[in-house]
C-alpha cells in the first residue's frame, strides 16, 4: 500500500509541476538580441517595417479622438452602444460590479433586446468581481457572453493566459481602445484616490476593421464561431487623413509582437520618447534599448504610478530596475494624485501607441494584448501636451534620490524583482 501511495503522490506532484511550467512558460522563442538601428522614425521604412512585421499594414483615412478619464470615456462608449444599428463586439479584462458596470450591462442588454447582435468576451479572472446578475441580464436579453479561459480540466495549461485586451467595436465602423476597465475606479476625472487617471481613444476609418479582426481572433478561439459579413466588416470609407493600424499579441502566436513594437520604436527614436506606463517592469533587453536611445541624445521621459497604486509589488519591482535608466539621463516620474493607469507611448511627436499593453513581461509574454499605433504629427503633439499635464502632477525621481532610498526598500525591491516574469 505504501508503494501505491508513493506512486500516486509522484504522479500528482509531476502533474502539478507540469501545469505550473505550462502556465509560466511559452514554447516560442523570445527576442534575445537588440534591434539594430537602420532608420529613424521619419524614414518611410519605419512605418513600412512596423506594418509588415507586426501586421496588418498601416492604412490611411482614419480619424482619432482622445478621451481623458472616465467622465469623457464612458459617456462616449455608452452613446456609441446605444446608437448601434447592427452589431456590438466588446472584449475587456476588468468588469466589476458597481454603478458603471450596471450601466454597461443595461445598455448592452437593451440593444440585444432591440435585435442588435451583441457579443461580449470577458476575461474569467478579470471579471471575477462582476455581479453574476449582469451575466444573467445580458444572456436573458439575447446577448452572447463568453468568459475567456474559464477553468476547465481540458485547458488547465491556459490558466495563466488572460485576455487583457480592451476593445469595443460598433457596427464595424466605430472603435474604442485604451486602458480603461469597466469599474467605478475609472469613473470621474482623476479627482481623488478613488478615481483613476486613464486614457482611451475613439477611432473611425479603415483601421476599425483591424480592431474588429483582433476581437475575432479571441472570439473564434473561445467559441469556434466566425462572425463575418458586412454587419461586422463593412466597406469603410475614409473618415479622416490619419495613418494607423491595430495589431495584437498572444502566447498562442506572436507573443513577442508587443515587445518587438516597443523595441523598434525606441530604436528608431531620434528626438523624444514619452512613455506613460501603469506597470513598468522592463527586461534587460528593453532597458538597454532605452539607455542607448538616451545616450544618442533622445529625451526620454517616463511616468509610472507613485505610492497610490493597486499592486505595490509591481512598483517595487519597477523601481529596482531604474538605476541604468537614471544614469543614462532618463527622466523618471511618479504620478501623485491617484492611480495612474495610462498605457501610452509617443515617439518623436509622430508615432502614438495606445492600448491594453503594460510595459512588463506579463504583457509582453503571457497576456493577449492589443495596441493601436497612430502615425500623425498633429495628434502626437496633442498627446505630448496631455503628457506634460500629467508631468505637472508627478514627482521626478532623481538618480541621487533613487540611490539614497532606504535599505529595507532596496531589499524588498530586489526580492520582488525575482517575480519579474509574472508581473
Amino acid at each position: 500500500m505504501a508503494t501505491i501511495a508513493l506512486i500516486v503522490l509522484t504522479v500528482v506532484v509531476t502533474l502539478i509541476t507540469v501545469l505550473v511550467i505550462a502556465n509560466l512558460t511559452s514554447g516560442e522563442k523570445k527576442i534575445e538580441h537588440k534591434i539594430d538601428r537602420l532608420y529613424a522614425s521619419d524614414d518611410p521604412q519605419f512605418t513600412r517595417s512596423m506594418g509588415l512585421l507586426l501586421g496588418p499594414p498601416v492604412v490611411d483615412g482614419n480619424r482619432f479622438e482622445v478621451l481623458v478619464n472616465g467622465d469623457r470615456i464612458f459617456p462616449a462608449m455608452l452613446d456609441a452602444i446605444r446608437a448601434a444599428r447592427h452589431t456590438i463586439t466588446f472584449e475587456t479584462f476588468i468588469y466589476w460590479s458597481g454603478g458603471i458596470g450596471e450601466r454597461f450591462a443595461q445598455a448592452l442588454s437593451e440593444q440585444a433586446r432591440a435585435g442588435i447582435a451583441v457579443h461580449v468576451l470577458l476575461d474569467w479572472i478579470g471579471s471575477s468581481k462582476m455581479d453574476p446578475r449582469y451575466l444573467h441580464l445580458l444572456r436573458e436579453a439575447g446577448a452572447e457572453v463568453i468568459q475567456y479561459h474559464k477553468p476547465h480540466w481540458t485547458g488547465l495549461g491556459r490558466m495563466n493566459d488572460r485576455t487583457h485586451r480592451k476593445l469595443l467595436v460598433i457596427d464595424g465602423r466605430i472603435g474604442f481602445t485604451g486602458g480603461v476597465g469597466i469599474a467605478d475606479e475609472w469613473t470621474g476625472d482623476a479627482q481623488d484616490e478613488q478615481h483613476w487617471r486613464d486614457t482611451h481613444f475613439r477611432l473611425e476609418g479603415p483601421a476599425v476593421g483591424h480592431m474588429q479582426a483582433v476581437f475575432m481572433d479571441n472570439w473564434v478561439k473561445a467559441t469556434g464561431n466566425v462572425l463575418h459579413g458586412p454587419r461586422y466588416f463593412p466597406q469603410l470609407a475614409a473618415a479622416g487623413d490619419g495613418f494607423a493600424h491595430m495589431f495584437s499579441s498572444s502566447p498562442s502566436g506572436g507573443s513577442d509582437d508587443m515587445q518587438l513594437m516597443y523595441l523598434m520604436a525606441i530604436t528608431a527614436a531620434t528626438h523624444s520618447i514619452q512613455l506613460s506606463s501603469a506597470y513598468f517592469v522592463p527586461d534587460k533587453l528593453t532597458i538597454n534599448a532605452i539607455v542607448e536611445a538616451a545616450k544618442r541624445g533622445v529625451a526620454v521621459r517616463i511616468i509610472t504610478p507613485g505610492k497610490r497604486i493597486d499592486t505595490h509589488t509591481v512598483r517595487e519591482a519597477s523601481r529596482a530596475c531604474w538605476g541604468a535608466l537614471l544614469e543614462a539621463g532618463v527622466q523618471m516620474y511618479e504620478y501623485q494624485p491617484t492611480m495612474f493607469h495610462c498605457k501610452l507611448m509617443v515617439v518623436d511627436e509622430y508615432m502614438v501607441s495606445v492600448g491594453s499593453t503594460n510595459f512588463d513581461s506579463r504583457s509582453f509574454k503571457l497576456n493577449d494584448e492589443a495596441n493601436l499605433n497612430i502615425y500623425d504629427r498633429g495628434f502626437a503633439r496633442q498627446q505630448t501636451a496631455i503628457f506634460d499635464d500629467d508631468i505637472r502632477n508627478a514627482r521626478r525621481i532623481t538618480l541621487e534620490a533613487w540611490r539614497n532610498r532606504p535599505l529595507p526598500e532596496k531589499l524588498l525591491e530586489r526580492t520582488v524583482a525575482l517575480l519579474d516574469s509574472q508581473l
